[in-house]
């Protein structure tokens, strides 16, 4: 399974922001020549070699800590596919907000039209990765991970309240940080095939959604009032905390012998894992600094999560 990956770096502040037609038309053909059915193009059926990670071992939250220090090899593997499968089921509670709320950016329009034809396509897109994901945590004999309810509440809420640039900025934002996270483990030896085989579908994929969404993004925003633009970067900046603090559930650490309080409270002061999670967010950053949705008060939850 090897493809060409597209970049994400590209900024539509700094060049000709393609129309939105024509870039949908675009993303349609790319859509036509390359996607994968992840039920076929994964062999499900394949061995879980027991010596590689579930993850980089760099990319786990308690990385370069005593806690870390003290685990086996053995369960530091173990604890590497659950922090995996606990990331890929944030994912799906995550792709199944953006489903409604690209489903909720297109309802009424003209269905002819390229932008209503792509939406679909995105929408199809993370209804397979979200059954991926599913089959992945099944497959590595790991629990259906979910945020708690209170999270899973608040989702429904901004889904309620928030559209155009807040909702596709919030999009780019569990995106754009777990396109790094994943060409990373894509690439890494060390990892699980079926860690490396998911990434890369999702890699190749999610690169024509946040394309799409930083280009309505920086063509939405500047329609916003002063007071709207506060509200927008409000919002933004409350799924960035929340998606940065809910990647990992504490749960997760109970699958090595770990207490989950302890734990969680090492992952949250682990400055090895708050740089990674800060690199990763760098060209979101800056996207979203360019188009002006982040700044003001807002800042200070960006800086909470560690994000900036």
């Amino acid at each position: 399974m090897t493809a060409t990956l597209p970049s994400t770096t590209s900024d539509p502040t700094t060049k000709r922001s393609v129309g939105r037609q024509e870039l949908s038309t675009r993303l349609l053909g790319s859509a036509a020549k390359k996607s994968y059915d992840p039920v076929v193009d994964i062999d499900w059926t394949a061995p879980i070699p027991p010596h590689l990670y579930g993850l980089s071992p760099e990319w786990s939250t308690l990385y370069g800590t005593p806690l870390w220090d003290g685990l086996t090899d053995e369960q530091r593997v173990r604890l590497t596919i659950h922090e995996y499968c606990s990331i890929s089921g944030v994912g799906i509670w995550f792709e199944c907000l953006l489903m409604q709320l690209v489903l909720k950016d297109i309802y009424g329009d003209d269905p002819a039209q390229p932008h209503v034809q792509w939406a679909l396509t995105e929408i199809a897109d993370e209804c397979r990765h979200s059954v991926m994901f599913a089959r992945t945590a099944e497959t590595f004999g790991a629990p259906s991970y979910q945020p708690p309810a209170s999270i899973l509440r608040l989702g429904t809420a901004f889904v309620k309240r928030f559209d155009g640039p807040a909702a596709y900025a919030a999009i780019l934002v569990a995106e754009e940080i777990l396109d790094i996270f994943q060409r990373d483990l894509m690439k890494d030896e060390r990892v699980q095939p079926l860690t490396r085989a998911t990434s890369q579908i999702h890699v190749v994929e999610e690169a024509r959604h946040m394309r799409f969404a930083r280009e309505e993004i920086a063509r939405r925003t500047p329609e916003l009032s002063r007071w709207q633009l506060r509200k927008h970067r409000t919002g933004v900046a409350a799924v960035a905390a929340i998606v940065a603090d809910n990647l990992v559930q504490p749960e997760v650490y109970a699958s090595v012998g770990l207490d989950p309080s302890t734990a969680k409270a090492a992952a949250r002061a682990n400055e090895h894992y708050r740089a990674k999670l800060r690199d990763a967010s760098t060209g979101l950053v800056a996207f979203l600094r360019g188009v002006g949705l982040i700044g003001g008060p807002s800042e200070l939850l960006w800086k909470r999560a560690g994000l900036v």
